[in-house]
C-alpha cells in the first residue's frame, strides 16, 4: 500500500472513530476470493416458491472448476451461468463481499435464500442492462464454510463477475474503494484543472483551437476517470448515470486527442487523415449515445464497436505517423510518444475488459497523466517563448515609438484637422447614401432631377450653392438655391449657354494632388458637371452643381482639407451622374419597349396592356368605352407601286394625322403593318362613329408627298365597336371592331362600319 493510501486510511479511521462509526481496534485486511470457484452453464429451474432446484446444484458433474468467475470456456452463445464458491472463515466484525463489477445482472443465494440482487430477472431468467456499479453484499452470521451461489445473466461479450471479488469488513469497504480510486481521482482532478485553464486561455485568446482541443481532451479524461472509478458511486449512487457519463467521455476522448495532434503536428501531420478520424469518432459518439438514450440498443453494446474503431484508428495513426517522426520537431516527437504510451495502455485496458487478458488494474490514469503533463509542459514552454518574444518585441516597439514621437507630434494638428474633415465626409456620406437611394426609386429623369434639387441643400450644406438643369433648348435653368439668404448670387436663374457662366473649376481627376492644384486658383463659383448617358446621343451635362469657393475653403478647414473636400464632391457628382444615367437608360428602354420605331405611336404590346386596364376601369366606373380598328386600303399595292420607302413615309404621315385628330386621353397605337387601333375612353358608339368619319375624310383629303412628289391620296376602312352599345363585355370590343373592319373592306373599302348600326 502506498504512503498516500496509508495516510488516507489513517484519516478515515480517525474520522470514523470520532464519529463512533469505526472501532479504534485494528481492522482485518480484505481477502480476495481467487480460489475454489466453480461454474455451470444455463439457468437452474425454479420451484413454485421462487427458489432454485438445489438438487441440481448438488450434482457434481454439472460443475466445473474455474480460476475466476468470468467468461468460462464453452460459452457457445450461452447467456446464463451459475457460479459458486465456499466462503472462508475470517476475523471480520461486519463482513461484506465486495465485487468490482458484474456483467450484467446477478442474484446471490446463501442457504437457499436470495441475499442480494442487482437487476431484474424475468420469468426466463433474463433481463436488461442496468449499469456497472460495484456491489456490496452483506453476509449474515454463520456464513463461514457455506457455499455462496451467483446467478448471472449477460448477453454482453463478458459474462460473470469482473475485476475483484474480496471479503472485508464493512468499515474497511469505503477505505478500500477510495484507496483503489485514489490515482484516478487525483488524475481526474488534475485533468479538470487543466481543462478549466485551457478553456480560460482559449476564451482570452479569441477561441484558439489548440487550447480548445486541450480543454476538450482534459475534460473528457477527467469525467471518464471519475465516472469509471468506484468512488463515483459514493458521490451519486446512480450506476446508469455514471455509465452514460463514462461512455460519453470515453467516446469523446479520441476526438480531443486527434484534434490536439492535428494542431500540434502542424505540417508534419498526415494530410486530412487526422481530420477524418476525429470526425468519424464524433459521429460515432453522437450516434451511439442517441441510440442508447432512445432505447434502440443497450448502452453496454456501444462499447465493443467503439473499442474496435478506436483500436483501428490508433493503429492507422501509428502507421501514418511513424514514417513522419524524423520530420517532426523534438516537441512533436515527445507528444507523439506520449500519445503512443497512452494508446498502448488503452489497448491493454481494452484487452482486459474483453477478456483477452486476465484482470489487472491497468494504469490508464497514469498514462493519461503522462500525456497531459507532456501537453502542459510543451504548452508552458511555448507560452514562455511567446512571452520572451513579446518582451523583445515590446523593447523594439518602444524604441520605434520613441523615434516616431517627434514626427507624430508634428502631424498631430494636421491629423486633427483631417479627422474633422473625415467626420464631415462621413456625415455627408450617410446623407449621400439616402439621396442615391431616393434617386434610384425614381421612375423618370424629370422626377429624379427634381428630387436631386430638393436633396442637394442637405447634402452640400453649409456650402452655398445652386443646381441648374439643361432645358429642351440647350440652355440651363435653376432648380434650387441654398445658403445665400437674402443676398442672391450674380448668376441669373436661366442661362442660355455654358459660355455665359463664370470660368468654372473642373476636377476631372479626383486625386488630392490635382484637387490642391485646382483649389489654389479657386475663386467665385466652382462648377461640377453632372453628366448623364443618353441612349440616343451619348453623354451630356444634364445638370450643373455650382458651389461657392469660399464656402468650400472654410468647410475644409485648411487648404489640404479643402482640396480633399473638392475631390470628394467630384466623386459624389460622378456617382450621381451614374445613377441618373441608369434612370435615363431605363426610361429609354421602357419607352422603346412600348413605342413603334417607325411611326412613334404606341405599339401592340402597349395596346394589349392598356386595353385590359381601360376595360376594367370602364366596368368599375360604368363609363362607355369605344374602339376604332383602322386599316389603310390597298396599302400593299401602294408599296409595290411606289416602293417601301414611300410606304414608310405614308405610314408616318398617316400616324401624324391620327395623333392630330384625337384627344390627349385617347390612345393611338400601331396594331401591326398598316393596321392601327384607337382607344376612346368615355366615348359612346355615336361619338366614336363621328370621330371615325372625321378621320376617314381627313385622310382622303390629305395627299401623300414623298421626296417632293405627290403620290396621291390614301383611303382607310374603319371598324367601330363600343361598350355598352355593342356588347355587354368590353373585352369583346376588339373582336367586334375587327368584324366591322372586315365588313367595311368587303363593302368596297373607304367606309366606316359600326356595331350595331346606328
Amino acid at each position: 500500500m502506498s504512503i498516500s493510501a496509508h495516510i488516507l486510511k489513517a484519516l478515515i479511521i480517525l474520522f470514523g472513530a470520532l464519529c463512533g462509526l469505526v472501532p479504534v481496534a485494528s481492522l482485518a485486511a480484505p481477502q480476495p476470493l481467487t480460489e475454489g470457484w466453480e461454474y455451470r452453464w444455463g439457468d437452474m429451474p425454479f420451484t413454485a416458491e421462487g427458489t432454485p432446484d438445489w438438487s441440481l446444484a448438488q450434482q457434481p458433474e454439472q460443475w466445473h472448476a474455474i480460476d475466476f468467475p468470468s467468461n468460462p470456456s464453452g460459452r457457445n452463445g450461452q447467456d446464463q451461468v451459475w457460479y459458486r464458491i465456499t466462503l472462508p472463515a475470517g476475523d471480520w466484525q461486519d463482513p461484506v463481499l465486495y465485487i468490482l463489477s458484474v456483467d450484467l445482472i446477478v442474484q446471490v443465494w446463501l442457504d437457499g435464500e436470495n441475499i442480494y440482487q442487482y437487476g431484474t430477472f424475468d420469468k426466463d431468467g433474463r433481463g436488461k442492462f442496468e449499469g456497472w456499479p460495484w456491489h456490496k453484499i452483506t453476509l449474515p452470521e454463520g456464513y463461514e464454510n457455506k457455499t455462496l451461489y451467483f446467478r448471472v445473466f449477460s448477453d454482453y461479450t463478458d459474462i460473470g463477475l469482473w475485476g475483484e471479488v474480496s471479503l472485508m469488513d464493512h468499515s474497511e469497504l469505503i477505505l478500500h474503494i477510495l484507496n483503489n480510486s485514489l490515482e484516478a481521482l487525483l488524475v481526474a482532478g488534475f485533468s479538470l484543472l487543466v481543462a478549466v485553464l485551457a478553456l480560460i486561455l482559449s476564451l482570452l485568446q479569441g477561441g484558439r483551437k489548440t487550447f480548445t482541443s486541450i480543454a476538450l481532451f482534459s475534460l473528457a479524461s477527467s469525467v471518464m476517470l471519475l465516472s469509471e472509478s468506484a468512488a463515483s458511486q459514493l458521490l451519486v449512487p446512480d450506476a446508469l448515470m455514471w455509465d452514460y457519463l463514462a461512455a460519453g467521455s470515453y467516446f469523446l476522448l479520441p476526438v480531443g486527442l486527434w484534434l490536439m495532434l492535428d494542431q500540434w503536428l502542424g505540417d508534419a501531420r498526415p494530410p486530412r487523415a487526422i481530420s477524418v478520424i476525429w470526425k468519424l469518432h464524433l459521429v460515432y459518439a453522437l450516434g451511439a449515445l442517441s441510440l442508447a438514450l432512445t432505447g434502440v440498443i443497450g448502452l453496454s453494446f456501444t462499447f465493443p464497436p467503439f473499442d474496435a474503431l478506436f483500436l483501428l484508428s490508433l493503429f492507422s495513426m501509428a502507421l501514418i505517423t511513424a514514417p513522419r517522426m524524423r520530420l517532426m520537431t523534438t516537441e512533436q516527437q515527445v507528444l507523439v510518444l506520449a500519445c503512443g504510451v497512452f494508446g498502448a495502455l488503452l489497448v491493454a485496458d481494452m484487452a482486459v475488459a474483453h477478456g483477452f487478458m486476465p484482470w489487472v488494474q491497468v494504469p490508464v490514469g497514469l498514462g493519461l497523466l503522462v500525456f497531459i503533463l507532456a501537453v502542459v509542459i510543451i504548452s508552458l514552454r511555448h507560452y514562455g517563448m511567446t512571452q520572451r518574444a513579446l518582451q523583445e518585441l515590446t523593447v523594439t516597439l518602444e524604441h520605434q515609438v520613441a523615434e516616431r514621437t517627434e514626427k507624430t507630434e508634428k502631424l498631430l494638428q494636421r491629423e486633427q484637422t483631417r479627422a474633422e474633415v473625415l467626420a464631415f465626409e462621413n456625415q455627408k456620406s450617410r446623407v449621400f447614401a439616402e439621396v442615391v437611394s431616393e434617386l434610384q426609386a425614381c421612375v423618370s429623369l424629370d422626377q429624379a432631377c427634381h428630387r436631386l434639387a430638393e436633396d442637394m441643400p442637405s447634402l452640400c450644406s453649409p456650402i452655398k450653392g445652386m443646381v441648374y438643369r439643361r432645358t429642351a433648348f440647350g440652355g440651363y435653368e435653376r432648380l434650387a438655391l441654398w445658403g445665400y439668404g437674402d443676398s442672391l448670387p450674380d448668376l441669373p436663374p436661366a442661362i442660355e449657354t455654358l459660355s455665359h457662366m463664370p470660368p468654372p473649376v473642373h476636377l476631372l481627376g479626383g486625386s488630392i494632388e490635382e484637387a490642391e492644384a485646382a483649389c489654389n486658383n479657386c475663386q467665385g463659383l466652382v462648377c461640377f458637371s453632372i453628366n448623364v448617358e443618353f441612349m440616343g446621343h451619348g453623354p451630356a451635362p444634364e445638370c450643373l452643381l455650382l458651389l461657392d469657393a469660399d464656402s468650400i475653403s472654410s468647410s475644409g478647414k485648411t487648404e489640404g482639407g479643402a482640396a480633399r473636400l473638392m475631390a470628394s464632391i467630384n466623386l459624389v457628382v460622378e456617382r450621381i451622374g451614374v445613377t441618373l444615367s441608369g434612370i435615363s437608360l431605363k426610361e429609354d428602354l421602357r419607352r422603346f419597349s412600348y413605342e413603334d420605331a417607325l411611326t412613334g405611336l404606341k405599339n401592340r404590346r402597349y395596346f394589349d396592356q392598356l386595353f385590359e386596364h381601360e376595360a376594367t376601369v370602364a366596368l368599375r366606373k360604368e363609363l362607355p368605352l369605344s374602339l376604332l380598328l383602322v386599316d389603310i386600303d390597298h396599302f400593299k399595292q401602294f408599296n409595290d407601286t411606289h416602293g417601301h420607302e414611300a410606304g414608310d413615309a405614308a405610314l408616318k404621315a398617316f400616324a401624324a394625322i391620327l395623333e392630330s385628330r384625337f384627344r390627349g386621353s385617347d390612345v393611338v397605337c400601331r396594331y401591326g403593318g398598316e393596321e392601327f387601333v384607337v382607344i376612346l375612353p368615355a366615348s359612346d358608339i355615336t361619338g366614336a362613329r363621328e370621330r371615325a368619319e372625321q378621320l376617314r375624310e381627313a385622310v382622303r383629303k390629305d395627299p401623300v408627298v414623298f421626296e417632293g412628289k405627290d403620290l396621291g391620296f390614301l383611303t382607310i376602312s374603319i371598324g367601330v365597336a363600343s361598350w355598352p352599345g355593342s356588347t355587354n363585355n368590353p373585352e369583346k370590343l376588339l373582336k367586334l371592331a375587327d368584324e366591322m373592319l372586315y365588313k367595311a373592306k368587303a363593302g368596297g373599302r373607304n367606309k366606316v362600319e359600326a356595331f350595331p348600326e346606328i
